[in-house]
């Protein structure tokens, strides 16, 4: 299942970027998605970083044929891949998505680029459930908490700037 998705903000791709690789805002962003126990680390690659949330979720509002595969808590590993910048601030990279216990994944690829006077991180991915049978349906099912922990980064993000700002 495709999933594309874009995060506006109202800061260069420098500050942008500099956020997306604070271990402190990481941490924030998965205490503010309600994650019962988190972990982030941040290390350099390269020009670019290499960023690392592992969070548990409650599994709450998934659908119960869902719930009997994952139980109670979802374990996510988020992982983004940041490349060197170009000139005009531009970074690409990849982001996967990994739900311990379950066959779910996301790989995607990810875009940091000025717009309008403040920046876009786009996320083009495909959303993967390796069970025979039931794939499509817990792709459906998965697909709405994937787009809705962007949103919720997005949010996070825009606080984070304000107090910063």
């Amino acid at each position: 299942m495709k999933i594309s998705e874009t995060i506006t903000y109202a800061a260069p791709p420098e500050t942008v970027y500099a956020m997306v690789t604070d271990r402190a805002f990481q941490e924030r962003k998965c205490v503010e998605a309600h994650a019962q126990r988190h972990e982030a680390a941040v290390s350099p690659a390269g020009e670019g970083a290499r960023v690392v949330t592992k969070r548990d979720l409650p599994a709450d509002d998934l659908p119960d044929f869902a719930k009997s595969i994952v139980g109670p808590t979802l374990s996510v590993t988020e992982t983004y891949e940041w490349g060197g910048p170009a000139t005009d601030g531009t970074r690409t990279g990849t982001l996967t998505v990994e739900v311990a216990g379950a066959p779910v994944a996301m790989r995607s690829t990810v875009r940091l680029a000025p717009a309008g006077g403040g920046t876009q991180i786009t996320i083009d991915g495909d959303l993967k459930a390796s069970i025979p049978l039931f794939g499509g349906k817990v792709e459906k099912a998965a697909a709405p908490a994937v787009i809705d922990a962007i949103r919720s980064e997005q949010r996070t993000g825009n606080a984070w700037l304000a107090e910063r700002g």
